[in-house]
């Protein structure tokens, strides 16, 4: 089954927390402190893989969550950090914050790997407090959640030439002739209902991937016939055979057809309409040779090489297939060669750590920033120095001058993220 969307959620792993230990022998039982590090969470990555062709694997909305760290120990152990997750998507999938539509990557390049939820960082040990001020800290800190997010997986197929068209002209059957694909041919509209890969081959050793896109008819840009949907599978390719009814099977005027598909192209992304196209007027078997000339004249008036063929027949197509390879170097000349590529690429907002602000709420003041709230949520509150060591710090950042500044008064509530905390002074 061809499943071209998908909505996953992604967990990084928790970090490890870190301990409060003391050295203690039987020669010096009241040795310094050595409580260790907890590990950090395992992130989650996206990678491109050749294997793959559809997102079928993610139609339930699974969850991929990598490993949590493990907490520290003692002789100042750091705990293990998690294992990593990696889930491999399909070359040519485009990833997306499904709730803010933020574009996070695009993996268009087997290899390819993005970073899409990091491991929480783990707390620290009573042995990493130490100072000369404080020679045996009661202190630690907890390992942090990993990130967690929906996304949501579009994939967009590479292939070098689209075959686009209106239904019923022949766009399946051309693959086919010249691929050996498999597609499905019938005499009625939208036979195809997914896309259709093959590989054409130039000679033994030359070779492209030509993509068969349904869906195309006025208004495709904006949803109608599932145009819209289909039209992403073409923005990877070079350039285009498009093809007409020169027999107008349809009643439809094909000179017509091939300036509403182009106008289609244009809204949907300017850029579609500036790619390279061959024209191919299909079903010439149908027309005598004079009807034949007077469509290549007519679409010629209109400043349009028509590439005359019949898929029944094959006469023409032989041409039209040497015609598009060499629309593809020319499109290669043009894009100055090759690509560059990045084996890995991490999506990382990484927030202001010195910046807060207060306000006053209620009962309460609030202090807001990433920073602040890290370090009161890392604590863990309970243990003897933690209380002195936060006053210390918030001191340093600013926050407690910031407080007196709105009026704080020994006694007044000051929430900091989910915790709420009362200073002497």
């Amino acid at each position: 089954m061809f499943i071209d969307e998908a909505t996953v959620r992604v967990r990084a792993g928790r970090g490890g927390s870190g301990v409060i230990h003391f050295h203690s022998t039987r020669h010096n039982p009241r040795g310094g402190p050595d409580g260790g590090s907890g590990g950090t969470g395992g992130s989650v990555y996206l990678e491109a893989s050749e294997s793959l062709s559809t997102l079928f694997a993610f139609r339930n909305r699974p969850l991929f969550q990598a490993q949590d760290g493990e907490s520290g120990g003692g002789n100042t152990c750091t705990g293990s950090g998690g294992s990593d997750r990696i889930v491999y998507v399909p070359v040519g999938t485009v990833v997306r914050d499904a709730t803010t539509r933020e574009l996070l990557g695009d993996l268009a390049h087997a290899g390819e790997q993005l970073l899409v939820a990091e491991g929480g960082e783990g707390g620290r040990g009573n042995s990493s407090f130490t100072t000369s001020r404080r020679q045996a800290p009661r202190l630690c800190e907890r390992g942090l959640p990993g990130e967690e997010r929906t996304l949501r997986l579009e994939l967009r197929l590479i292939a070098d030439v689209g075959i686009i068209g209106y239904p019923n002209v022949g766009k399946s059957s051309l693959l086919s002739s010249i691929s050996g694909k498999k597609a499905k041919v019938a005499d009625y509209p939208f036979t195809t209902i997914v896309p259709n890969l093959g590989v054409v081959a130039i000679d033994e050793k030359t070779q492209f991937v030509a993509v068969d896109v349904p869906g195309l008819i006025e208004g495709a840009h904006e949803g109608k016939g599932l145009g819209d949907r289909f039209l992403r599978h073409i923005e990877r390719t070079r350039g285009f055979i498009h093809v007409v009814d020169v027999a107008a099977l349809e009643e439809r005027d094909p000179l017509e057809d091939l300036s509403t598909l182009n106008r289609e192209l244009a809204a949907f992304n300017p850029q579609l309409a500036e790619r390279p196209q061959i024209v191919a007027g299909n079903k010439i078997d149908l027309l005598a040779p004079e009807e034949v000339e007077q469509e290549v004249e007519r679409f010629a008036v209109a400043g349009i090489t028509l590439h005359p063929i019949s898929v029944a027949t094959q006469a023409g197509v032989a041409d039209l297939v040497a015609a598009a390879h060499r629309m593809m170097l020319s499109a290669d000349s043009r894009s100055g060669g090759s690509i560059q590529r990045t084996t890995r690429r991490v999506y990382r907002h990484t927030p202001d750590e010195t910046e807060f602000r207060v306000e006053r709420q209620d009962d309460a003041l609030v202090v807001i920033g990433h920073g602040v709230e890290k370090l009161v949520s890392k604590l863990i509150l309970e243990t003897r120095d933690a209380l002195p060591y936060l006053t210390e710090r918030l001191e340093k950042m600013g926050v407690l001058t910031e407080l007196r500044r709105h009026g704080f008064e020994p006694g007044d509530i000051v929430r900091i993220g989910k915790v709420d905390l009362e200073f002497d002074e």
